[in-house]
């Protein structure tokens, strides 16, 4: 971590401790973890403030329909829908053209 940091003590379950004493670096992963959730609670508030509701209900519908594309479409047409995804992904954080990729 660089820049200020604030010394923190705090408690946790033995299963959380337990896989923090793994981590070669406990507070760096606390500190991703952290950023992570910090990120999903913006995006609910986005989407609240868009007049989105996110249910569990909502949640686990759109889960299910996940899986069940997961589970009709044979992995190399998964895998290539992924590949290209993460090409556009990265040409557009390059600054790069925003045409299809086939």
């Amino acid at each position: 971590m660089t820049g200020q940091v604030r010394k923190l003590s705090i408690s946790v379950p033995p299963d959380v401790a337990e896989r923090l004493e793994q981590e070669p670096n406990a507070s760096a992963y606390v500190t991703q973890a952290v950023r992570d959730r910090m990120r999903l609670d913006a995006l609910a508030a986005e989407l609240a403030h868009q007049g989105i509701e996110v249910t569990e209900q909502g949640v686990a519908e759109a889960r299910a329909r996940r899986a069940a594309v997961d589970a009709a479409w044979p992995s190399e047409r998964r895998l290539a829908v992924r590949d290209r995804v993460r090409q556009h992904l990265l040409d557009e954080t390059a600054g790069g053209s925003r045409q299809s990729v086939a």
